[in-house]
């Protein structure tokens, strides 16, 4: 049987953290900022955590479930 192959494109987007859980950057922070407010912005700068409900998913298309 072939080895689990995985999802590149979820590989960049994701990073599993030490205890397991996994962080994403948050959207709508790459471009058209002049008009958000600098305390938007710093909030969009900031790594959140992925729910429990689809971090199996994730982790599973990342093979490390």
């Amino acid at each position: 049987m072939p080895k689990m192959k995985t999802n590149r494109g979820l590989r960049k987007r994701f990073r599993v953290t030490k205890n397991g859980k996994l962080c994403r950057s948050k959207a709508f922070a790459q471009h058209l900022l002049s008009h958000k407010s600098g305390k938007r912005r710093r909030r969009l700068r900031r790594a959140s955590i992925v729910c429990k409900a689809d971090a199996r998913k994730i982790l599973r298309m990342l093979g490390r479930a």
